[in-house]
């Protein structure tokens, strides 16, 4: 069964800490980039941050930047989102997205590209509020 499955999300007030986690099930999580996407009411669906496969490269979008770390422990199979100093603005759905057929390796990025067309894998979401 090929999944990713999200959790740690929660409500928390502005200045607080949240850390994601996304658990791959049936395939290597650590072969592949992963991103972290979300979505928040009334708005398109953004990137947040992205790791590549092997050493795990890392970048994020500029709204987070600072303030956001992605990391990887290959042993459990899982990809983390470390969220600090969060904002009112941070408050969405938050997706991690796998690509298990290389399509970020064809882009030219640096990083994996944090363009959903390019990730294969979905997890159902995990929500993330920020508020006093």
């Amino acid at each position: 069964q090929v999944q990713l499955v999200e959790s740690g999300g929660g409500l928390v007030q502005p200045g607080g800490s949240l850390r994601l986690s996304c658990k791959a099930s049936g395939f290597t999580l650590g072969s592949v980039s992963v991103s972290w996407f979300r979505q928040a009411p009334g708005k398109e669906r953004e990137g947040v941050s992205s790791t590549s496969a092997g050493y795990g490269s890392a970048g994020y979008a500029d709204s987070v930047d600072g303030r956001f770390t992605i990391s990887r422990d290959n042993a459990v199979n899982t990809v983390y989102l470390q969220m600090n100093n969060l904002n009112p603005e941070d408050t969405a759905v938050y997706y991690c997205a796998a690509d298990r057929l290389g399509r970020t390796y064809f882009t030219g990025s640096y990083y994996p590209p944090l363009d959903p067309s390019l990730y294969d894998v979905w997890g159902q979401g995990t929500q993330v509020t920020v508020s006093s």
